[in-house]
C-alpha cells in the first residue's frame, strides 16, 4: 500500500500546491494523500476571529476542490476541515474518495487555557465511538486526530478491528516532537499497526509569543520504529506499508493472542 503526506503550511483559499503535489503523488501510484491540521483552514487561534460566514464559504470552497482532485486523479484525500451546519462550528476530518465523500467529527479535543478547542468548537461530549475505519485493496485503515492518540479508551475501540495502519493528522508545536516520537511509535508497537503522522509547519504570532508548528511528519511500524520522517520544510513523503508485515508483528509479540485469550476482544 503506497501513501503519501503532503505537509505543508496553511493554505487558506489556494489550492496550486495541492494540485501540483497531487499530480506527483499519482505518478508514484500513491492510493491514499493525507494532509496536516490546519492547512486547509487558518490555525483556531485565527478561526476565533473570523465570521461563521467566512469559516463556511472556505470550507465549501476547498470540499469543492478535494471532491474534483480525489475524483480527477483516482486518490484517497484525508483532509482535516472545520465544517458549518446551521452556524455550528464543527472540527473534523474528511476523507475525499473518487465515489464518496465521509466526515470523521474529532471525539476529543484540546481543552487547555491557552488552546481550547473543545470551548470553541461545537462537537458533541458524548459516549466514545470507534474512529472512521476503511479500506483499500485490502488495506484497513482507521483515521483519528492527533491529540485523540492520547487516549487509550479510543484505542480500545480499534483492538478487535485489524487495523493496518492509524493515519494521524496532526498540528503540534512548543518543541514537542521528541514527546510526540515516542508516543506514536509506542502506540504502534503496542497495538503493532503502522502509524503514519501528517504535521502542518509554519507559525502563528498572539501577544503571547511564537507558534511553531514543526513539521517532523513521519511513519512508525508496527514493531514501533521508525520507518521515514520529513523535517521542518514544505515536503511530500511516499512511504510503502505490508500487510504481512502487521501480521508478523502481531504473531511475534502475541499481544492480541493474550487479549484474545482472556475474552477482551468483543
Amino acid at each position: 500500500m503506497r501513501v503519501a503526506v503532503l505537509q505543508l503550511n496553511s493554505q487558506g483559499m489556494s489550492s496550486t500546491k495541492l494540485f501540483n503535489y497531487i499530480r506527483i503523488a499519482q505518478k508514484q501510484s500513491v492510493k491514499v494523500l493525507v494532509l496536516g491540521e490546519y492547512i486547509l483552514n487558518p490555525f483556531f487561534k485565527e478561526l476565533q476571529t473570523m465570521s461563521i460566514a467566512m469559516i463556511k464559504e472556505q470550507a465549501t470552497h476547498q470540499t469543492k476542490i478535494l471532491k474534483e482532485l480525489s475524483s480527477t486523479y483516482n486518490m484517497t484525500i484525508i483532509a482535516p476541515l472545520i465544517v458549518v451546519k446551521k452556524k455550528q462550528v464543527f472540527k473534523t476530518i474528511a476523507k475525499f474518495s473518487p465515489s464518496s465523500t465521509s466526515y470523521y467529527q474529532q471525539q476529543l479535543l484540546i481543552n487547555y487555557a491557552h488552546w481550547n478547542e473543545e470551548k470553541f468548537f461545537n462537537n458533541e461530549i458524548k459516549t466514545l465511538e470507534s474512529p472512521l475505519i476503511f479500506k483499500i485493496d485490502g488495506f484497513k485503515f482507521a483515521l483519528m486526530s492527533g491529540f485523540e492518540l492520547h487516549f487509550d479508551a479510543l484505542f480500545s475501540k480499534l483492538d478487535n478491528k485489524n487495523i493496518d495502519c492509524i493515519l494521524l493528522p496532526s498540528v503540534s508545536t512548543f518543541d514537542s516532537f521528541e514527546r510526540w516520537k515516542s508516543l506514536i511509535t509506542t502506540r504502534a508497537f503496542t497495538h503493532n499497526c503502522y502509524i503514519l503522522r501528517a504535521n502542518r509547519i509554519g507559525e502563528y504570532q498572539d501577544k503571547d509569543g511564537m507558534w511553531e508548528f514543526y513539521g517532523d511528519s513521519l511513519l512508525a511500524s508496527p514493531n514501533g520504529e521508525i520507518i521515514e520522517h520529513l523535517g521542518n520544510r514544505e515536503e511530500l513523503m511516499i512511504v510503502d506499508m505490508n500487510h504481512t508485515e502487521v501480521i508478523q508483528a502481531r504473531k511475534f509479540w502475541g499481544f492480541k493472542e493474550a487479549l484474545n485469550k482472556r475474552n477482551l476482544l468483543s
